[in-house]
């Protein structure tokens, strides 16, 4: 059974779904953010697919936000993308940078 949550899995499922992903990463980031414990509401995802082939970056990012605009709409308050195609992924380090430390909400 998994652990992740109904969000994370929906984001999960639909991004394999359209993209017939190569590599997929679904991180819950919601802990480093002023929110209730288990919330699903600060995403990144690092989603590797030959759908992104001969796409700009901008294009890539939109592709990824329209697939889980619903998601966007209810509840999914930041989501960071990192998209590559099979090649540039196998080229890289594969490393993933953490995302930096939340900066705003509720005065922490």
């Amino acid at each position: 059974m998994s652990t992740a949550g109904l969000i994370a899995n929906s984001i999960k499922t639909k991004l394999e779904n359209a993209l017939k992903t190569k590599h997929l990463e679904v991180i819950n980031e919601s802990y480093m953010h002023n929110v209730p414990q288990g919330a699903e509401t600060h995403f990144k995802v690092v989603v590797v697919s030959d759908k992104f082939d001969g796409l700009a970056l901008i294009k890539r990012h939109r592709l990824v936000n329209d697939i889980l605009k619903e998601e966007l709409q209810h509840g999914v308050h930041a989501l960071s993308i990192v998209a590559k195609t099979p090649q540039q992924w196998e080229e890289s380090d594969k490393v993933i940078e953490s995302s930096p430390n939340c900066r705003g909400g509720f005065g922490k």
